[in-house]
């Protein structure tokens, strides 16, 4: 006998990817892409400050991601979804920072500190890619402390 799926995202018998509660399949639905809609400020759209949520994660630190997730958090969802997912990863990034440093006290936080660097940036780019199309990306590492993200 398998164990249980854990809930998620997965591709039913159909191809489409629904939420698994645990137990069955939900009428939720996972969008692939976000339309392009206008806010009222400036006439920028959520893709791009999704976006420049993404991108200023790895230039600014937590800091950029930070300030998107406290202007978007109550009317874009999109943008908070990104916002909270850059936070969440920059806040982990920033973790691995501190043990890298911690360990080059024996040499070997050198190399876990340039490591976790390549990292950051490569999904830091990879998520910003996948804003701009408008796509509900997840970090595959993240520990999600700030709450927002969808899925």
């Amino acid at each position: 006998m398998t164990a249980p799926q854990p809930p998620g995202w997965y591709p039913d018998e159909a191809g489409v990817t629904r939420y698994w509660d645990g137990t069955q399949w939900t009428a939720s639905t996972q969008p692939a892409q976000v339309p392009v809609q206008a806010t009222g400020s400036g006439g920028t759209d959520e893709k791009t400050m999704a976006m420049l949520a993404q991108l200023l994660g790895i230039f600014t630190g937590f800091l950029g991601p930070l300030v998107i997730y406290l202007v978007a958090k109550d009317d874009q969802p999109f943008v908070k979804h990104h916002a909270a997912e850059s936070l969440n990863f920059q806040l982990t990034v920033l973790i691995g920072y501190i043990v890298s440093g911690i360990l080059m006290f024996v040499c070997i936080g050198y190399f876990t500190f340039f490591a976790l660097w390549i990292g950051a940036v490569v999904l830091g780019i990879m998520a910003t890619m996948a804003a701009n199309r408008g796509e509900w990306y997840r970090y595959p590492i993240n520990i999600r402390m700030v709450p927002g993200a969808q899925g």
